[in-house]
């Protein structure tokens, strides 16, 4: 089943994607595709950086010695990565603004190419990356064309509060140029959409605007003497600082997460051990459950919840008497109360596991609530009972109905639906069986109406064994 599959492979949250596309490699070389498009991208900074130094006429003279000191301290910057989702972000406005008031205009934008090749060096000399992916870093120097032109055309302006509507369109320009290029350049050249995810766009501009005014400072500070722009050095220092100690945290919180799915998995294999029924019932309310989660849009953290919820469900009933599970007959009401306590174990097992277990076990608790109330163990209603146990709770009891028991032979599909249909609202959140009948892609269906496509299935339904 490919959903309980990934869940053994490990497949990652959000948290772990941030943290493997900061960690990522490249040692292979780009496709045609990407290096073609990152090519463009290269050739048209160059074209654009000559254009400005060819049009806006410089209105400082180049400082040799100034403009290696400045390179070098931006390469180091580059070096300073926090985290962003698929990738990271670097301090090295706290150099760029200065930059902009001590170089010549014309001369910003090739030395900040510069300090991405140079910072980017020991990655492609050690062979973490391709060679090739050089180019990248020349593309990846859009962002200074933006503030460059515009101080260029306002006449070189020097680093004052009083030039601020000129400061704040020269900051504004900088981030449009900067996120459109790079929005291009994934699309164009890896396929991806800006729309599928504009949190790392969203991250790198807030960096950028929060370090713009300590640039600034420091330039206004470096108007009468240059070099106190190597103040910035400390503060780079400390932020090196932080974003080890950020980076660690993330590496101790994948392995947490980690260890709670192995976990996870461990006490799914210990639940189809002790009963093999259960358990590969269980794996088939994942599925429902994940996919059903997908249709209504929940997180990435109430996704994963529903989806352990899901798996561990019926992990109390490790301690529910074997002849009880199985019993082929109607139960007594003395085994009903003895099943009806399962949940209740399984919260307390999960409990004693702690952390995120502890999130879990509240959705296996209420995973037999029912929307009026006549559900099990703390007779919950409506709104009151989690959202996860009414997910697992309907995919649970779809899943019953269409899988041979030890009672009853399993039901069609028309009348698994129509029980569905006749309890949402009773037993069932409504909002949850929609989803459900959205994701089994069920059309024509109302109270009183049959399935007009039958048999059409978005998930696998198992089969009992």
């Amino acid at each position: 089943m490919k959903i309980f599959d990934e869940l053994r492979a490990g497949l990652s949250p959000a948290g772990e994607e941030l943290l493997e596309g900061f960690d990522r490699h490249y040692p292979e070389p780009p496709s045609r595709r990407e290096l073609f498009v990152e090519g463009a991208s290269a050739a048209g900074f160059l074209t654009a950086a000559l254009a400005i130094a060819l049009l806006i006429p410089g209105q400082r003279e180049l400082d040799p010695v100034l403009a290696a000191v400045l390179t070098a301290s931006y390469a180091l910057l580059g070096r300073v990565r926090f985290a962003a989702r698929h990738g990271f972000t670097v301090p090295t406005q706290l150099i760029l603004v200065p930059a902009l008031f001590l170089l010549p205009i014309a001369a910003v934008p090739l030395m900040v190419a510069a300090g991405n090749v140079l910072g980017s060096l020991p990655e492609y000399l050690s062979g973490r990356i391709h060679r090739r992916r050089l180019v990248v870093a020349m593309s990846d120097s859009w962002h200074a064309i933006g503030p460059a032109l515009v101080l260029g055309l306002a006449g070189s302006p020097e680093a004052a509060l009083s030039e601020w509507p000129i400061l704040l369109a020269a900051l504004a320009v900088q981030l449009v140029v900067d996120n459109v290029m790079a929005s291009l350049c994934e699309w164009l050249g890896l396929g991806i959409s800006p729309s599928i995810d504009p949190v790392p766009l969203v991250w790198v501009a807030l960096v950028d605007v929060l370090l713009s005014p300590v640039g600034l400072a420091v330039a206004m500070a470096a108007a009468s003497e240059p070099y106190a722009v190597l103040l910035v050095l400390p503060l780079a220092a400390l932020l090196a600082i932080f974003a080890a100690e950020r980076n660690a945290r993330l590496h101790q919180a994948v392995e947490l997460s980690r260890a709670y799915r192995g976990t996870t998995l461990l006490l799914a294999d210990v639940l189809e051990a002790d009963d093999e029924y259960t358990g590969v019932h269980s794996q088939g309310v994942v599925a429902l459950s994940v996919t059903v989660a997908d249709a209504m849009g929940l997180g990435s953290r109430e996704r994963r919840n529903v989806e352990f919820g899901a798996l561990l469900h019926d992990i109390g009933k490790i301690a529910v008497p074997k002849e009880i599970i199985n019993k082929p007959g109607p139960l007594t009401d003395d085994e009903w109360l003895v099943i009806r306590t399962h949940t209740i174990e399984g919260q307390r097992m999960l409990d004693q596991v702690g952390g995120l277990l502890s999130d879990v076990g509240r959705i296996v608790r209420s995973s037999h609530e029912s929307w009026d109330g006549s559900g099990y163990p703390d007779g919950l209603v409506g709104a009151d009972i989690p959202l996860g146990s009414t997910i697992v709770s309907c995919c649970d009891a779809f899943n019953a109905m269409t899988t041979d028991r030890p009672y009853r032979r399993a039901m069609t599909l028309e009348e698994a639906v129509a029980e569905l249909l006749d309890k949402a609202g009773t037993q069932f959140n409504p909002e949850v069986v929609q989803a459900l009948l959205r994701v089994l892609d069920v059309e024509g269906v109302g109270p009183q109406a049959g399935v007009r496509r039958p048999g059409i299935h978005a998930v696998p339904v198992p089969a009992a064994n």
